[in-house]
């Protein structure tokens, strides 16, 4: 027994009584008041004298815990923000680094995930939901514009869609609808938070590292005010197109970098195309009339404007606003 251990008085006294009293009772009981012949009484000694052995036995102390062993203390969680790097590399800022505030809590609601197909540029990607392909337009933030045929590649624009494609292909995110901005936009394109798996608000991450700006379209949405924060400190240390040596935060300063012509080996190379239009010399013979193909199967959303003004195939604008395959291209 340790020394600092106190002494249970009323489990000594009633162990006492049931290995010595009780059992000396019992004995004088049999051999005084009953009637049984010897060798029964033998027999009920020996009996009641095996009880109190078993029962001296089985009341010997308890194995001592190991009170010396410090106390075990429960690991800080911590998540790692995807692409922190990003976050120093978008910008001159000497300040310190970003904590990952673009980490939200997940609703269970929106637990489910879902594989992205393609990264169309910095705002749009498609995913795989269903057993088909839905297009996504993010809520609360604009990137600057590559896709358009009818603008130029703006400052910054390659840069926000090569950092999305980074972070986003190959991956599953979840995502979260806001009934204030409505299911769908007049792309008919679902209008979307996108997490990543580890709970970073994608839309945020991009604003935070200067990829993006916060964009309210008609009506205030759930995180406005998360995404006008974040724009503000992307402003304050510079980063991405706020950056005196890219944009300096003129969102429509057109990209001043050649655009170099983008490869057709492969699959990936073809969505690249779609970013980055292939630079031409203005020949119409860089493409060939074909009503058949579809926006995906489309090198570019020049090929697609093409189809659409040249060849006739006014299938490839079903809204008819005079931009071939809206969904991509706007």
């Amino acid at each position: 027994m340790d020394i600092g251990q106190k002494v249970n008085y009323g489990t000594v006294i009633k162990t006492l009584l049931v290995i010595v009293f009780l059992p000396f009772v019992t004995v004088w009981y049999v051999w005084q008041k009953t009637n049984w012949p010897i060798r029964n009484k033998w027999i009920a000694t020996a009996g009641i004298a095996i009880f109190c052995l078993f029962a001296f036995a089985s009341g010997g102390e308890k194995p001592a815990t190991n009170d010396s062993q410090p106390e075990r203390k429960p690991a800080t969680a911590q998540v790692e923000k995807p692409h922190q790097e990003a976050l120093s590399q978008s910008g001159q800022s000497s300040e310190a680094p970003v904590t990952n505030q673009a980490t939200e809590v997940i609703p269970e609601a929106n637990s489910e995930v879902f594989p992205v197909s393609r990264v169309v540029d910095g705002d749009t990607l498609t995913v795989e939901m269903n057993g088909k392909q839905e297009v996504l337009r993010l809520i609360g933030i604009n990137t600057p514009e590559t896709v358009d045929p009818r603008k130029p590649v703006e400052c910054f624009g390659k840069e926000a869609s090569t950092e999305a494609k980074e972070i986003l292909t190959g991956k599953k995110v979840h995502l979260e609808s806001d009934s204030s901005q409505g299911e769908r936009d007049k792309y008919n394109r679902l209008l979307r938070y996108v997490f990543l798996e580890d709970g970073t608000n994608f839309n945020k991450l991009m604003i935070e590292a200067g990829y993006a700006y916060e964009y309210t379209y008609n009506t205030p949405y759930k995180y406005q005010k998360e995404f006008k924060e974040a724009q503000k400190k992307a402003e304050g240390n510079k980063r991405g197109l706020w950056a005196d040596g890219t944009c300096g935060g003129q969102l429509n300063k057109p990209n001043t970098q050649p655009t170099p012509v983008a490869p057709t080996s492969s699959q990936d190379n073809v969505v690249q195309n779609k970013v980055s239009p292939p630079v031409t010399t203005g020949s119409t013979n860089a493409y060939v009339c074909n009503c058949s193909k579809t926006c995906a199967q489309m090198s570019s959303c020049a090929e697609a404007q093409y189809q659409l003004n040249t060849c006739g195939c006014s299938k490839r604008d079903a809204d008819h606003d005079g931009v071939a395959c809206d969904s991509d291209c706007q």
